[in-house]
């Protein structure tokens, strides 16, 4: 029985695939003022709390809060380390899809940078360029993207993110000057933002990656329903 809060995607012995929803923390190490999708998670699959250590269990990657779309959760310590190896030697193909402010002008590039917390602002993260002050100790991340669609104030873009900073594709749009439709942290102030948008506007659509038992897979999550009637709003005033 699959838990109201959650969609399973795919389950095999070793690994289940969720769609996750916005609006719900994957995991918290603080003690969270509201449930988590793990809380969710092991509440139909309460075997899950042989994996892993708490309160991450089995969860193999995280997502935002507020960005919904594809999470992968380890179902045996074996698959746990196995995938979350596959994360780390960068051999995992994401997808994203994003509305972001603004007219992309370009119909794709390569976002490069490193990114480290901002001394400024501990919740946010922040772009640091080479050779710029406090960029010694900073993480590379490097972000592609092409352009699906421009509308007159936004572009819907897919991102494939080729390293996994925390915040990255959020902190990387913000630093081209195309911040994600709805977000409250990292756009900027007075930004436009699209009728009927109540959080940011990213989703984890796709995942390519090698399991445990040796295949690899493919995964899709369409667009939820409330990114959807957004980009209906969008293209009905296009026309």
């Amino acid at each position: 029985m699959e838990n109201s809060k959650f969609k399973i995607i795919y389950e095999d012995d070793d690994v289940l695939v969720i769609d996750k929803p916005a609006g719900i923390i994957v995991f918290s190490e603080k003690p969270p003022k509201e449930k988590t999708l793990i809380d969710y998670v092991l509440e139909v699959k309460p075997e899950l709390k042989n994996v892993g250590e708490p309160p991450r269990y089995g969860i193999v990657h995280r997502l935002d809060k507020d960005t919904s779309g594809i999470l992968l959760v380890a179902k045996n310590e074996k698959s746990l380390i196995f995938l979350q190896k596959q994360f780390k030697d960068k051999r995992v193909e994401k997808k994203y899809i994003a509305l972001v402010v603004g007219s992309s002008k370009n119909n794709q590039g390569i976002i490069e940078t490193f990114i480290g917390r901002n001394p400024r602002e501990k919740k946010k993260q922040k772009v640091f360029l080479f050779g710029e002050p406090g960029s010694q100790n900073q993480r590379k991340a490097v972000t592609k993207y092409k352009t699906l669609e421009r509308f007159e104030n936004f572009s819907l873009v897919e991102i494939q993110p080729k390293t996994g900073r925390k915040h990255q594709i959020r902190c990387h749009f913000s630093y081209l000057g195309h911040p994600i439709a709805g977000d409250k942290l990292y756009g900027f102030k007075n930004q436009a933002c699209p009728e009927g948008l109540n959080r940011h506007f990213l989703h984890a659509s796709y995942i390519k990656i090698q399991l445990a038992n040796g295949k690899t897979k493919e995964f899709t999550s369409g667009l939820p329903d409330d990114l959807k009637k957004v980009i209906d709003n969008l293209m009905n005033n296009k026309q």
